[in-house]
């Protein structure tokens, strides 16, 4: 391969990345036998929460920063290529049954698209450029996040977000699954779960895209945790779409209240369906308009919201 200024020589730079080694000890697995090959990648898969434990202050620490955007109208945007690219979209995507967030609060980027949810679209992961017009079209502004993820932690995709997002003022992760890497260098909060050499030699959708997607649902979790769109470990902001997710309903408002099933279902309908209001209802014995402006005036905190009824 011949180095360019542009395009320096990618086999050398992969070869000083953990999550690139060889490991010569399982130059012969394809000669085990199945179960000796499913003992040594559940082995691999285990070490895997151990070094994400090792980053839970930084973690924890862009989190907060976060939640102090998101709860000021911010957006949470993931940035990446490949499986990074794919795991943010999917982290994204389930946030909004799971918590009620509007469309557009939590977005995954891929470079290269949608379509490089199911297709290897050549090249665009190379281009910083290309995630700067992603971003563009967002209308990225100081108070949204942008988080950049990359196994590599060097995917100019991920790191060209972060450093256009920085540019802007926004709040910026870099979370990458190797030491010293360009993209948690480029963030404000740079997170680096080290998970080391894979199974199969550069295959980052094993233990790193496993570190990523345990990182990226502690971000949305625990930060969805801080604005309230919780009560204790119950989902009150969840979104009844379906027949399976009104049952979880009226299970959270039971789980919530203690209350009779007759009570749970007036409390529903008398607040539309929505979760938290009926839980207000049954708790602070308030009517349904009452319980929607409580909460308005809360932010949306249940907690609080029963604070201010019950005096």
């Amino acid at each position: 391969m011949t180095s360019t200024p542009h395009h320096p020589d990618l086999r050398s730079q992969l070869e000083t990345l953990a999550t690139e080694a060889f490991r010569p000890e399982l130059a012969e697995i394809d000669q085990l036998p199945t179960l000796d090959i499913t003992r040594l990648m559940n082995g691999e898969d285990a070490a895997v929460a151990a070094a994400v434990a090792e980053r839970l202050p930084e973690i924890a620490a862009a989190i907060d920063a976060v939640a102090a955007r998101m709860a000021r109208g911010g957006r949470l945007v993931y940035a990446g290529a490949g499986t990074a690219g794919r795991l943010g979209v999917l982290d994204a995507s389930e946030c909004p049954p799971t918590f009620n967030t509007s469309p557009g609060q939590v977005v995954g980027l891929i470079a290269g698209g949608p379509d490089a949810m199911v297709t290897s679209i050549e090249g665009a992961e190379d281009s910083p450029e290309l995630a700067r017009a992603d971003l563009e079209a967002l209308a990225l502004r100081a108070d949204d996040t942008v988080v950049g993820v990359s196994a590599s932690g060097r995917t100019p995709y991920a790191v060209g977000a972060v450093e256009y997002a920085r540019s802007l003022g926004a709040l910026t992760v870099g979370l990458a699954c190797n030491r010293g890497s360009a993209l948690a260098a480029a963030a404000e909060h740079g997170i680096e779960v080290v998970t080391g050499p894979e199974l199969l030699t550069g295959s980052t959708r094993l233990k790193a895209g496993t570190a990523q997607k345990l990182v990226l649902n502690m971000l949305s979790t625990i930060t969805m945790i801080r604005l309230g769109k919780t009560y204790g470990n119950l989902m009150v902001d969840v979104r009844a779409s379906n027949e399976k997710l009104r049952a979880r309903s009226r299970r959270i408002v039971a789980l919530a209240t203690g209350a009779a099933d007759e009570d749970i279902e007036r409390a529903l309908t008398a607040t539309d369906g929505e979760v938290k209001d009926a839980i207000l209802v049954l708790l602070a014995d308030v009517d349904g308009p009452t319980a929607a402006r409580l909460l308005a005036e809360s932010g949306g905190h249940l907690r609080a919201a029963m604070a201010a009824a019950l005096g």
